[in-house]
């Protein structure tokens, strides 16, 4: 049976037990569903069983990211006969362990990011990484303690340089709550007959695509990119990209999309090329599952751009 997993991230008192602790005492919330509460994370707050109007509710404890194992998720899940699952998940820890850890059968549904807007520029400064983990893949990032008045642009512009997807929300001191509308233009046309990504904004591109494919089906695109293959192209087959620096040296990484061409090339591992081709959004093997795949038109020689390495 699947098993739908609510993920809710951020440091340290910065709201999760709260919202979680009002959601179950929500009676709508409660449907004859058994939940189990995954809680990674004890702060100066706690939970109240006491005040959850439905008894069908398990909390399981887990104190280090070590005792996180699929063994110990799966477990807790059968002691609660658990229909859904909760996570209160430590802000310290990487998400990559959460996703270790999950049993098969739970799927998240749902994710959501808490900040306190006061610490937020200090965690963003210190530990950038651990706030580039946390906001990611997550649907929404909720801001709560932001003084009422405030300038939303810089927490804005923190999270989009992250992600573009993330819906963005703010908690004021007086407890109104204002989501976040402010428009981020794109540096690139995505209306022109033939759209051209300069160097420094191919990460901006390959995360829009990505993160919005539809918009770019059947459109034509032209950018200076990495060629790299491997075992598992044709001779017609290749990838090009840019390598992708989030945060810091660490997660650098090559974001490429797939190119097919109606003959085989010759293109060299690691050469720069100019390519120009149409996009198609279809399903691929080396995806394993629907991406940009990008029908070639043109491609020719390049030199190596000033900055290999390109960032949002």
């Amino acid at each position: 049976m699947e098993i739908p997993v609510y993920l809710f991230t951020g440091f340290l008192e910065s709201g999760k037990t709260q919202f979680i602790q009002e959601t179950l005492e929500d009676k709508k919330f409660h449907k004859k569903e058994k939940t189990l509460v995954l809680v990674c994370e004890e702060g100066i707050e706690e939970y109240e069983p006491s005040k959850i109007p439905c008894k069908d509710v398990y909390f399981e404890f887990i104190d280090t990211a070590e005792d996180l194992t699929e063994e110990r998720l799966d477990e807790a899940a059968r002691k609660a006969k658990a229909t859904r699952v909760l996570v209160e998940y430590n802000g310290m820890w990487q998400l990559q362990n959460l996703y270790d850890a999950m049993p098969d059968n739970w799927l998240i549904y749902q994710e959501m990011t808490f900040f306190d807007a006061s610490t937020f520029d200090n965690y963003n400064a210190n530990i950038r990484s651990l706030v580039v983990d946390k906001i990611t893949d997550t649907d929404m990032v909720i801001f709560n303690r932001v003084p009422t008045g405030s300038d939303h642009m810089p927490l804005h512009t923190a999270v989009r340089a992250i992600s573009r997807r993330t819906e963005i929300a703010y908690e004021y001191t007086n407890g109104k709550i204002y989501y976040d509308d402010i428009i981020d233009p794109l540096p690139f046309d995505v209306k022109a007959d033939v759209i051209e990504i300069k160097d420094n904004d191919y990460a901006l591109w390959y995360r829009d695509c990505t993160e919005e494919m539809d918009k770019y089906d059947g459109k034509v695109i032209k950018f200076k990119g990495l060629v790299a293959k491997n075992k598992d192209f044709d001779k017609k087959t290749f990838a090009v990209g840019r390598h992708i620096m989030t945060c810091c040296v660490e997660d650098i990484t090559y974001g490429g999309v797939i190119c097919e061409s109606e003959k085989d090339l010759g293109l060299a591992q690691g050469s720069w090329i100019t390519i120009t081709a149409k996009i198609s959004i279809e399903y691929s093997k080396i995806y394993k599952g629907k991406g940009p795949v990008l029908k070639v038109i043109s491609v020719a020689p390049a030199t190596q751009p000033e900055q290999t390495v390109v960032t949002f």
